[in-house]
């Protein structure tokens, strides 16, 4: 049966935390659905042993690459109607997907879940369009407000934080994919643009929620700030 949905996960050395997705995935129907795990840096795959019964696709990089990279090289195995980019650091409670999917209409290009940390709080991963003026609030005057009043319908938002995103695969190959220049953040925001400006609609359905433990690397390493800086400067300058 050809897939409905391709789900993409890439590790960064996240074998543990990949094998508690697979878990929650494998309780899940899996009869449409396709997954492809992009291994990004080298690592054991043992953890991948107690997986054999799934419809898993292998892809071993021979060197780093950045977030957009990985997933649009996971999507160059996707022969589904809707492709789905998946945190390693994600769990799950049934089948998001397949809510998602049906939350989508014919102007609908990506559909994202509400996303809520293991306390059941609300993450902000539906968020209005990067300026200078909201990055310096969130930043400096530390305003974290969420950018949207949560409806009971789906909602149209700029973006959608690229934690856990479902696209409709003749959109994301129309537009290009993630644009690879940006190594890591701000590439979500990015696609979310170009989605907008090619007329398509990003949505949050905040009936669907999935679990997420944020990992803020960008405020423990010198790296990850350096990338996000970068990738901030790149969005609103378009260098």
């Amino acid at each position: 049966m050809t897939p409905l949905v391709t789900i993409s996960i890439v590790s960064h050395g996240q074998g543990a935390l990949i094998s508690h997705l697979l878990h929650d995935l494998a309780r899940t129907d899996l009869s449409r659905t396709a997954i492809v795990l992009v291994i990004n840096i080298p690592e054991s795959m043992d953890f991948l042993d107690e997986f054999a019964d799934l419809p898993i696709t292998l892809v071993v990089n021979d060197a780093p690459a950045g977030f957009g990279a990985n997933h649009n090289r996971a999507f160059s195995h996707c022969a589904s109607p809707y492709f789905c980019i998946v945190n390693p650091d994600i769990r799950l409670d049934g089948d998001p997907t397949s809510d998602l999917i049906a939350a989508f209409d014919e102007r609908t290009g990506a559909c994202g879940p509400l996303v809520v940390d293991s306390h059941g709080q609300t993450q902000d991963s539906a968020r209005r369009a990067p300026t200078f003026a909201r990055l310096f609030a969130r930043a400096i005057l530390r305003r974290r407000d969420p950018d949207y009043r949560l409806q009971s319908h789906p909602m149209l938002v700029d973006w959608l934080a690229g934690m856990f995103i479902v696209f409709r695969s003749e959109v994301f190959r129309a537009i290009g994919g993630f644009d690879e220049r940006f190594f890591m953040y701000m590439e979500d925001a990015d696609i979310g643009r170009r989605l907008r400006r090619h007329g398509w609609a990003v949505r949050l359905v905040s009936q669907v929620r999935v679990i997420h433990d944020a990992q803020r690397a960008s405020h423990r390493s010198f790296a990850h700030l350096r990338w996000h800086v970068r990738s901030v400067t790149r969005y609103l300058t378009g260098i």
